[in-house]
């Protein structure tokens, strides 16, 4: 049985599937590694050093693989190297690309998408939305503390008292969440808001006050999955409302709402952009969406009037060496449900919860519910 780790064909991706780290569990679970020279540099781990883990370096490594993992969905020049039946498994952001869940479906490969996993206790430990958003959280702030060019902190010297920076979190998933806390770290005034009303005990357990519009439609605000429902429009009226006198007075805003499958929702209009004052900054976690600002640019700091719009894609691959520890453990936890421990093989349970969850293609087909093509 035999794991390949393939190196990103994207080069704006930094990130790589496993680390030596996970490399060792795999040879403990009786398979054998091979990897794609160079696959781990960005993210500061040599060939050497997987070669140390026993893993094999090969420009070959993914020829009459089992399982391939990556980071990224793979693209058509990758997937020819493939062997039929191969598992292949990566984030493979299946919404709206139906050209390539139909490219990888015909080349027979089984396709697994880890950013669909359920969210249930047992798959915890394989989330690797949570994983990633945790750091893009940590990164928005750490982006937006070098594009503010003030300090965080107040400080009081001698010279003057230096105040603390004003800062808006909005959308309070796990990246919120971890924005909140590292913009608190650095000793800012944190406020925050969602649309879902079990986050706002958890914004003020961080010392941040909650800041929302708590009608009826936001107290049922919450899908059973956890994620933010999509809200009336005459909700997102109030709630713009409230929040336009407040971000007037921000020094930066942090968004980070998406909705699974869909355009993200727009957050901040031009004209609040323009009600900020000249030095502040937005950061948009959700710019691979469409974004949250209006005249947000993926990839770009965009320049309105001296306040500043960062829309960098892939945040947490800017913390590459962390993001890629996290994404090789999520990876290896549900590969090691595939496997039979005692025969040292594949064993894929096909009625398993996980496995119906994540499985895109299957024998030539497009296998996900929620993918199927449209007649």
């Amino acid at each position: 049985m035999k794991i390949a780790i393939a190196k990103e064909v994207d080069a704006a991706e930094p990130r790589v599937a496993a680390t030596p780290e996970t490399v060792k569990k795999f040879k403990a679970l009786g398979m054998d590694v091979a990897i794609e020279p160079g696959a781990g540099l960005k993210s500061g781990l040599l060939d050497s050093e997987y070669a140390v883990a026993g893993a094999i370096v090969s420009a070959d490594a993914v020829k009459d693989a089992d399982i391939v993992v990556k980071v990224k969905r793979p693209e058509s020049s990758e997937l020819s190297k493939y062997k039929k039946g191969a598992l292949v498994i990566a984030i493979m952001d299946p919404y709206g690309n139906d050209a390539a869940l139909k490219a990888i479906a015909s080349a027979g490969v089984s396709a697994f998408a880890m950013e669909l996993m359920p969210r249930i206790t047992r798959a915890q430990v394989m989330d690797v939305l949570s994983s990633q958003a945790n750091l893009a959280g940590y990164r928005a702030v750490i982006e937006s503390a070098e594009a503010f060019g003030r300090a965080f902190p107040m400080m009081m010297t001698a010279a003057g008292t230096v105040p603390a920076a004003k800062v808006f979190v909005m959308g309070v998933g796990v990246a919120g969440l971890q924005a909140i806390a590292t913009a608190r770290r650095l000793g800012a005034v944190v406020t925050a808001t969602d649309v879902r009303p079990a986050v706002k005990e958890q914004v003020e357990s961080l010392g941040a006050k909650f800041l929302a519009v708590e009608d009826e439609e936001f107290k049922q605000a919450e899908t059973a999955g956890g994620y933010a429902k999509e809200m009336s429009k005459e909700y997102q009226a109030k709630q713009a409302a409230l929040t336009a006198e407040h971000i007037k007075k921000q020094d930066i805003i942090i968004t980070t709402a998406l909705i699974p499958g869909r355009p993200a929702p727009k957050l901040v209009s031009a004209d609040m952009v323009k009600s900020m004052k000249p030095g502040s900054v937005l950061v948009d976690l959700a710019v691979e969406r469409g974004g949250n600002v209006e005249g947000v640019k993926a990839g770009e700091v965009t320049d309105i009037n001296g306040v500043k719009i960062v829309g960098f894609s892939n945040l947490a691959g800017r913390v590459a060496a962390s993001a890629s520890a996290l994404y090789a453990k999520n990876l290896f936890s549900f590969i090691e449900t595939l496997i039979d421990k005692a025969t040292k093989s594949l064993a894929v349970k096909w009625d398993d919860e996980l496995v119906k969850a994540t499985a895109l293609t299957k024998d030539g087909a497009v296998i996900h519910p929620n993918f199927q093509p449209k007649a």
